[in-house]
């Protein structure tokens, strides 16, 4: 996979349908006990709350779970699920609050409920796109290191840091299939004095 679509941030959105109090919290998370943990940590600010719903997809293995927490099959959990998979992302986790106001909503109000506090919270997330990246690393002379930033930034390197001792260490990241292209550029502008280092592949987000 060259990449995939998550949630920056934690985040959450809110509104009352007929009393009930429905509030969505989306987290970004990789594994099932990182989903797990984010549920608890819900679970346990809402306590009182009459429902918790979850759901979740996570990249590796494509898995899937959701809980109604006491609503009616098909009426929470398996909305907030769809809303995750129709929206094309993965590695997020989603908890839907409510609060009951005393007025039922019936089936197809709780399904358009749901939705929506689990839509709310995904767009307060934050959606965005992690690719597959090569991640660099180069030694120039002080001399050399302004120039070679320059030359990162305008090829759509992202400089994540960089260290100042005898010579100065610059680290980045590009698009796996930029890799190739950046390396030739640093050997090209040096002279064949400079070579990118490859120290490891990871997903990061490029824009």
């Amino acid at each position: 996979m060259s990449s995939y679509k998550t949630v920056k941030q934690k985040a959450c959105g809110e509104f009352t349908e007929k009393r009930s109090r429905f509030i969505g919290y989306a987290c970004p998370v990789s594994t099932e006990e990182q989903a797990n943990e984010f549920i608890s940590e819900i679970k346990s600010k809402h306590w009182d709350a009459r429902h918790n719903v979850y759901a979740y997809i996570l990249k590796d293995g494509n898995f899937k779970k959701y809980s109604d927490d006491g609503e009616p099959q098909g009426t929470a959990g398996m909305p907030v699920l769809e809303v995750i998979g129709k929206s094309g992302l993965c590695d997020v986790c989603v908890v839907v609050t409510r609060y009951f106001g005393g007025i039922l909503l019936g089936g197809g109000g709780l399904f358009r409920a749901y939705t929506k506090a689990a839509s709310l919270a995904l767009e307060s997330a934050c959606p965005v796109t992690m690719e597959l990246c090569s991640v660099l690393s180069i030694k120039c002379d002080y001399s050399a290191h302004q120039k070679l930033q320059k030359l990162l930034e305008k090829n759509e390197a992202h400089i994540t840091d960089t260290d100042y001792a005898e010579e100065v260490t610059v680290r980045f990241y590009v698009r796996n299939e930029d890799e190739k292209k950046i390396k030739e550029l640093i050997f090209d502008f040096s002279g064949g004095k400079i070579r990118a280092e490859k120290t490891e592949e990871r997903y990061l987000m490029t824009e």
